[in-house]
């Protein structure tokens, strides 16, 4: 039986504006978590605590976070790469995030080409995060990236998968995230690589992060909905993209997932046409159209009934 409910996890806030060339204004980044707000979203990953060397566009963490307006049961979320970065988060009490996301990837060629060590080693750096964050109340989802396929080796098995799940419930962490990098997952394979991750995490802290660079993100979704599970990340216009794939198209369109969604009868929480507007805006700061198909062809239909 399909769920009654889901929870969209907006991610564009971070991992969408992360990658952009062009820097983008704290004050646009608070604007745009409060238009998200708005319109109903109530898990959103507001920004990283990571060096600016690495990731300039999220230099103004605690500007960001300082500056939100926070709307009655918003959980707010942060990427941590490190225990500087979550002692960063802590560091003002006021405006400390509600969870941290910690994050390794289901291949060994990616993890020695990005960060120089093993899956194991990488994770295992974790544990003291996962246990301050802990200590500080904090809860700590896992996010397990090219858990599908890989850049550099190609095609992830799903006992490659299982392994990271199991080093993640390991250092205790409490939601395990499964993420098709690259986008390169189908259907029948993300149920199978699902399927690891339920046998070590109870449903409601299983999810998935899907990208579209082959137009499957949707599917996808759609197959671990039939499963049960009931959490997925998206990005409002589909910000971001994926920089080791070319003519990836990105992250799933936070407007593509609850057009779907509201379709079926699931509930969201979330105002598609307040949705369909936040993308809007940030886009046309962006000096682009939003990549979400659902948005673009509401966009059209307003300009067709205004013309009328």
């Amino acid at each position: 039986m399909l769920p009654t409910r889901v929870t969209l996890v907006e991610v564009g806030p971070r991992d969408g504006l992360q990658n952009e060339a062009q820097p983008v204004d704290a004050a646009h980044k608070i604007e745009l978590v409060q238009r998200l707000q708005a319109a109903g979203c109530r898990a959103i990953e507001v920004t990283s605590y990571v060096s600016p060397r690495w990731v300039p566009q999220m230099a103004d963490n605690a500007e960001v976070m300082a500056g939100i307006v926070r709307a009655p049961g918003l959980r707010c979320s942060v990427l941590v790469p490190n225990l500087k970065g979550l002692e960063s988060a802590l560091a003002r009490p006021a405006i400390r995030p509600d969870e941290i996301v910690v994050f390794g990837a289901a291949s060994e060629a990616f993890s020695r080409r990005n960060i120089n060590c093993s899956i194991a080693e990488s994770v295992e750096r974790f544990a003291p995060v996962v246990a301050a964050a802990h200590a500080a109340g904090l809860k700590v989802r896992a996010a397990i990236s090219c858990a599908l396929g890989c850049p550099y080796q190609g095609e992830v098995g799903a006992d490659a998968v299982e392994q990271v799940v199991r080093l993640m419930k390991s250092i205790g962490v409490d939601h395990c995230g499964i993420a098709d990098t690259i986008g390169v997952g189908t259907p029948r394979r993300v149920q199978a690589v699902m399927e690891r991750a339920l046998a070590h995490f109870p449903l409601a802290e299983v999810s998935g992060h899907f990208h579209d660079t082959y137009g499957q993100a949707l599917a996808n979704v759609h197959a671990c909905l039939e499963m049960g599970v009931h959490s997925f990340d998206a990005s409002v216009a589909g910000l971001g993209g994926c920089p080791y794939a070319r003519g990836a198209t990105g992250n799933l369109a936070s407007e593509d997932l609850v057009f779907m969604l509201d379709g079926m009868g699931i509930e969201t929480g979330i105002d598609l046409d307040r949705l369909v507007d936040a993308g809007a805006w940030i886009s046309g700061l962006l000096g682009r159209a939003p990549a979400s198909r659902a948005a673009r062809a509401l966009l059209a239909g307003r300009q067709a009934t205004v013309g009328a």
